[in-house]
């Protein structure tokens, strides 16, 4: 890192181009998270085209709302004031969903929507008693859940290079010889009017033939050129170009997949020009106890996660995260939440893969991340924008993910570096098995198969599992005492 970079705040002030350059890379890094989930929860409940498009509008607008109340802050009671992305949280998806399945249509998105106003208004409320946890979280613990959390957003990158592993990019898909012959039969079935046995329910094709969407080499070659550009811009680069070293990557890379007919405008020119973000645009929300009871313990495990995103982004800015501090941020979620259950869209969070980036560019201001948000905000307004940013294909953010998400473990480790593993031996325990157990959503994700339902959004986060092992076991082993201080922000970043 050069000079220039390691005397960076998160206050510092930064010219206009500049600013906005920056606040575009933040946007294209977070952009496919930003938009997944409106995209999911619009399709489970069967909405038009038209109301999906709705759905990422109003999240892209809210992203951007949202981002300017955290980075900027507003007032004394919200906002941690750190250069902060603000997206709609994958914690959230499962609840969701189950709502959606049960209940179509604007029915059940007037039920999410009541569950997350309601769950965003207790979130306000439980800040101040979950930023209480800081003193809980010495280096050991810190150190842990933030390597665990770089762990697991590799997952996220990888899958961005070679293809998600289910759905239309998963390695395998069905022989459609054998698919034609399954539908015969059916057909056979069917004509027989009850002659022969139906089909048991269920009854499908395992997949068996590779997949050519899967792991395709032109795109493990551009998410190579594009991590090789940022390596290179990186090393050789020099002042504010070495900066911006993950959108040059993105920007070659882009325009080399479009040179090689990878990348299609076709959303761009079907998109309208403007589009109003109005409350209510379902009806009105409906307000179920059981539901927002559910959606509030999404929100405690979010306000966990969070935790430990600020503190990895005042190891990485040199800001001291108090516990007012905290409580601003967390309080910040569950206004971001409320926002979103009012403006049609979902729980809000603090981004983790915009973490990595400012690990990786050195950028520490915050109103780099403000410019962002109004970008965001444009991006919501203006979906003919949102939609040329959205052409972009994720094998090329897939070079540039990973990078950024190795730079969040690697932040892990280096505060795990400053803890004493020579007079304090349990503390290698406590990182061994607070790893492991963060690691078993990761690499057996369907363990909670056979427990109650109502458990699996508390136990499917491998960061909550990782930050719960992590806290108990320091308590166990070093005792309330030597946990008092959460972790020592180092000056000479």
């Amino acid at each position: 890192m050069n000079a220039s970079q390691s005397t960076q705040t998160a206050e510092a002030a930064i010219p206009l181009p500049k600013l906005a350059t920056l606040g575009l890379q933040h946007v294209l890094v977070m952009y496919a998270g930003a938009i997944a989930v409106p995209l999911i929860i619009g399709r489970a409940l069967k909405l038009s085209p038209e109301q999906v498009a709705l759905l990422i509008s109003s999240d892209l607008f809210c992203c951007g709302l949202v981002t300017l109340i955290q980075a900027w802050g507003v007032t004394r009671w919200f906002g941690i004031q750190l250069p902060v992305m603000m997206g709609v949280t994958f914690a959230s998806v499962g609840p969701m969903l189950a709502i959606a399945n049960t209940n179509p249509g604007d029915a059940g998105a007037q039920l999410i929507f009541g569950a997350i106003i309601g769950a965003g208004v207790i979130a306000m409320l439980l800040a101040p008693l979950v930023s209480r946890l800081l003193a809980y979280f010495p280096p050991v613990v810190t150190g842990t859940i933030i390597t665990v959390i770089g762990i697991t957003l590799m997952r996220v990158g990888i899958n961005w290079v070679f293809g998600n592993p289910v759905g239309p990019t998963a390695p395998s898909i069905v022989n459609p010889e054998h698919a034609q012959w399954l539908a015969s039969v059916n057909a056979t079935v069917e004509a027989s009017n009850g002659a022969l046995q139906a089909m048991p329910k269920g009854l499908n094709i395992a997949p068996s033939v590779p997949n050519p969407l899967y792991a395709a080499l032109p795109h493990m070659g551009l998410s190579a050129l594009v991590l090789g550009c940022i390596l290179l811009t990186a090393r050789f680069a020099k002042g504010f170009l070495s900066n911006v070293a993950v959108l040059c990557g993105i920007v070659i890379g882009a325009v080399v997949a479009w040179s090689l007919g990878m990348m299609n405008f076709d959303k761009v020119a079907k998109a309208s020009w403007f589009a109003f973000v109005t409350p209510f645009q379902f009806g009105t929300p409906v307000f179920d106890p059981v539901l927002i009871l559910t959606m509030s313990l999404v929100m405690l495990v979010v306000m966990i996660e969070s935790t430990g995103m600020f503190l990895a982004l005042g190891q990485m800015t040199g800001q001291a995260v108090d516990r007012d501090r905290l409580t601003r941020g967390l309080r910040t979620d569950g206004l971001g939440t409320l926002l979103g259950g009012l403006f049609n869209t979902f729980p809000y969070t603090s981004f983790s893969q915009n973490v990595g980036l400012v690990g990786l560019t050195g950028v520490r201001s915050r109103f780099v991340c403000v410019a962002a948000g109004l970008i965001l905000l444009v991006l919501g307004l203006v979906p003919k924008m949102a939609a040329l940013v959205e052409s972009l294909p994720m094998f090329v953010l897939g070079g540039a993910g990973m990078v950024m998400f190795g730079m969040v473990a690697a932040t892990g480790i280096r505060i795990l570096a400053s803890v004493d593993f020579e007079r304090h031996r349990h503390n290698l325990m406590i990182v061994a098995v607070s790893i492991s157990v963060g690691m078993v959503p990761l690499i057996a994700p369907n363990f909670k198969q056979w427990m109650n339902h109502s458990l699996h959004p508390l136990i499917e986060s491998g960061i909550l599992l990782s930050s719960l092992s992590a806290v108990l076991l320091n308590l166990f082993f070093n005792g309330a005492s030597s946990s008092g201080a959460p972790a020592r922000i180092h000056s000479s970043h």
